[in-house]
C-alpha cells in the first residue's frame, strides 16, 4: 500500500538516490579539467572561471526557484532539476570551446540550485519513523556524497575508457534516467496549488539573528571557499606539485573532501554545542596549514591529512552553523535566512576560486596555495574572533 511504512522507507531511499545521481553530475568535468585545458589551451584562470560559473546558476536556480516546490509540488520540481541536469549533459556532449562548456557548468548549477533545497525537503518530509533524527543528515550526506562521487566517476572513466571529454556525461544520462525510474513510485508531500503565484525566494536578514549570522557565514564562507578549492584547483596541485598523472587517484583525492565533510556531519552532534563552531573552524585552520605544508614540502601525506580534516572542519562547522542560525530565526522567516547563508556560502565558492587561478597562472600552483590558505585562515580565525564574543555577551 502507498501508505505502508516499507513504501514510505522505499520512496526515502529512491529520493536520496536521485539526490546523489543529480549531485555526482555537477562534479563530473572535475577530473575531466585537465583534458578541456590540453584540447583548447585554456590557462588555469579560465578553468576556474568555467568552474565559477556553476556556481552562478546554483544561485539563480536557488534564488528564483527555491520556494517553488511548496506551490508546484517536490516531484515536479525535482523532475525539472533532472531536466537541467539532462541538458546540462547534453551541452558538455555537444561543446567545442569555452562558451559551450560555460553553459553546461550553468545548466548544471540551476540543477543543483533546484535540488539542494527540494530534494533536502524531500527526504525530510518521506523520513519513516525510526529515521526521523536522522533524515537532516541523510539529505545532507546524500549531498556531499553525491558531490564526492562524480570526480570518481569521472576519473576512472577518462583514465580507463574512451572519448574523455564526451563518455562521463553520456553514463550520467544514463543515471538520469534511472532517476527519472526512481521518482515515478515516490508519493507527492505537499498539496499542488490549482493556481500557483510563483515568486523569487526574498533574502533577508532580520535583527536578532544578526549576532549569531556573522561568524556563522564567516565559518561557513571560509569552510566553502576549501570546498570550492578542492573541486577546482586541487587536480592542478596533485598534478603539478605531487606530480599525480592517475585521473582515477586525483578524482578520489577529491572525493575525501566531501567524505569527511559527511563524516564531520555526523560527528557535530557528539561535540557540547557551545564548541561546535570552533571545533569546526579550528579543524579547518589545522587542515590549511597541512595543505599549505604539502605544497611547500610536495607532501602528498600532508595532502591527505590536511585534505581529511579540512573536510571534518567544514562539516561540523557547516551543520553547527545551520543549527544556530535555524534556532536563531522565527519560523516565518527561516526560508529567507536560510537563502541569505547558501548565497554566502555560494559566492565562497565561485569568487575565490577564479582569485586562485589567476594567481595560479601568476606565481605558480605552490606560491597560489600556500597564498590561499594563509588568506582563508585569517578568515577563520576572525570566524572565531566573533565566536568567542557571542560566546562571552551570552554568557
Amino acid at each position: 500500500m502507498p501508505s505502508s511504512p516499507a513504501f514510505k522507507s522505499l520512496a526515502f531511499v529512491n529520493v536520496a538516490l536521485v539526490f546523489m545521481i543529480a549531485m555526482a553530475g555537477t562534479t563530473l568535468p572535475t577530473s575531466i579539467y585537465r583534458d578541456y585545458q590540453t584540447a583548447y589551451g585554456f590557462s588555469p584562470a579560465i578553468i576556474t572561471v568555467i568552474y565559477a560559473s556553476y556556481a552562478l546558476g546554483v544561485l539563480g536556480g536557488l534564488l528564483a526557484m527555491g520556494n517553488w516546490s511548496d506551490q508546484l509540488g517536490r516531484k515536479r520540481m525535482l523532475r525539472y532539476g533532472l531536466l537541467a541536469s539532462g541538458v546540462s549533459a547534453l551541452t558538455f556532449l555537444a561543446a567545442h570551446g569555452l562558451a559551450m562548456l560555460m553553459l553546461g557548468r550553468l545548466l548544471s548549477g540551476i540543477s543543483a540550485g533546484i535540488f539542494t533545497g527540494t530534494a533536502t525537503v524531500a527526504i525530510i518530509e518521506l523520513s519513516p519513523e525510526a529515521w526521523r533524527g536522522k533524515a537532516t543528515l541523510t539529505a545532507t550526506a546524500s549531498n556531499m556524497l553525491g558531490l564526492g562521487l562524480g570526480p570518481v566517476l569521472s576519473g576512472a572513466l577518462v583514465q580507463y575508457a574512451p572519448w574523455p571529454t564526451r563518455l562521463s556525461y553520456a553514463v550520467h544520462l544514463a543515471l538520469l534516467a534511472l532517476a527519472i525510474l526512481l521518482l515515478r513510485g515516490v508519493p507527492e508531500t505537499v498539496d499542488v496549488a490549482q493556481r500557483p503565484v510563483l515568486r523569487p525566494q526574498r533574502i533577508a536578514l532580520p535583527q536578532g539573528v544578526r549576532a549569531a549570522f556573522m561568524p556563522a557565514a564567516l565559518s561557513g564562507f571560509a569552510g566553502f571557499v576549501v570546498v570550492g578549492f578542492f573541486a577546482a584547483v586541487s587536480p592542478q596541485l596533485m598534478r603539478g606539485v605531487l606530480g599525480y598523472r592517475s585521473t582515477l587517484v586525483i578524482g578520489l583525492g577529491v572525493f575525501l573532501i566531501f567524505l569527511f565533510s559527511t563524516l564531520g556531519q555526523s560527528l557535530e552532534r557528539a561535540i557540547a554545542q557551545r564548541f561546535r563552531q570552533a571545533v569546526g573552524c579550528a579543524c579547518l585552520v589545522i587542515g590549511l596549514v597541512a595543505l599549505a605544508v604539502c605544497a611547500w614540502q610536495r607532501s602528498p601525506l600532508a595532502l591527505y591529512v590536511g585534505t581529511a580534516i579540512c573536510g571534518l572542519g567544514q562539516g561540523i562547522g557547516f551543520r553547527a552553523a545551520m543549527g544556530e542560525i535555524a534556532s536563531k530565526t522565527p519560523p516565518e522567516r527561516k526560508a529567507e535566512v536560510t537563502s541569505t547563508f547558501f548565497v554566502v556560502l555560494y559566492v565562497a565558492i565561485s569568487l575565490p576560486v577564479i582569485g586562485i587561478g589567476v594567481a595560479i597562472q601568476r606565481e605558480g600552483i605552490a606560491l597560489a596555495t600556500m597564498t590561499f590558505a594563509a588568506v582563508t585562515i585569517v578568515i577563520v580565525l576572525a570566524a572565531l574572533v566573533l565566536l568567542s564574543r557571542n560566546s562571552r555577551r551570552a554568557q
